[in-house]
């Protein structure tokens, strides 16, 4: 929790200083990312994530569920944040082949009742490759709700790191994926209807200056 309050307290101060911005409570897997196999049972899941929560809940704008890699998973997430009066943004991490998957094999149009059931108030794809994520985004759309994406810059989720206790040295960073190149990307994802983009893992400050560059060239107003 200290680490939490740390965290929220400086995007606070962030956003103040800048004079606009939302503080987003970040709330990732259980067990271990890009894992659906380790995901507990929604009822399960739902109880390990009330303490979360709760607790992101009352210091930030909107929760904010990340990496959600099965139609499972995303059950019990959307469980424990119904109980709160935020609104919930979730993000999906696909297959990074193939993005009309998510992690688990499953289509994504599967997770057609799950968001109908629960209070969900965007749709997102997050730490996929971005190319996996342009496919991803013809279908999220047809979810008829606020879309976007955070891709990341990794050449692919390796085995290696699909191991229990990975680190990142079992990922390659792409040398491909410059800010220019990143950012034409997210202009493309914002032609298809985005209204929400950013960068995940190793899309660093450069890439999200270029990105916000180009949005605003681009007669888009950044909220």
């Amino acid at each position: 929790r200290r680490l939490w309050d740390a965290a929220t307290t400086s995007a606070r101060r962030a956003a103040t200083q800048n004079g606009h911005g939302r503080v987003a409570g970040s709330i990732g897997p259980l067990i271990a990312s890009y894992r659906p196999d380790k995901c507990p049972e929604p009822q399960d899941a739902e109880q390990q994530y009330a303490n979360i929560v709760s607790h992101l809940a009352e210091k930030t704008d909107f929760l904010l569920i990340e990496t959600v890699s099965s139609v499972k998973q995303a059950e019990g997430a959307l469980r424990a944040t119904d109980t709160t009066g935020k609104p919930v943004w979730i993000a999906f991490s696909v297959d990074d082949f193939d993005g009309s998957k998510l992690r688990s094999g499953e289509d994504i149009s599967l997770l057609a009742d799950t968001l109908r059931a629960h209070r969900v108030d965007a749709v997102l794809v997050n730490c996929s490759r971005p190319e996996a994520v342009s496919e991803a985004m013809q279908h999220i759309k047809a979810f008829d709700r606020p879309f976007g994406a955070y891709a990341n810059g990794f050449t692919k989720i390796t085995d290696g790191f699909l191991k229990d206790k990975p680190t990142v040295a079992a990922l390659t960073e792409r040398v491909d994926l410059g800010p220019a190149e990143y950012a034409k990307f997210a202009m493309h994802w914002i032609e298809i209807g985005a209204t929400i983009v950013g960068g995940c893992c190793e899309v660093g400050p450069a890439h999200i200056q270029e990105l916000a560059k180009q949005i605003k060239a681009a007669g888009h107003t950044i909220v």
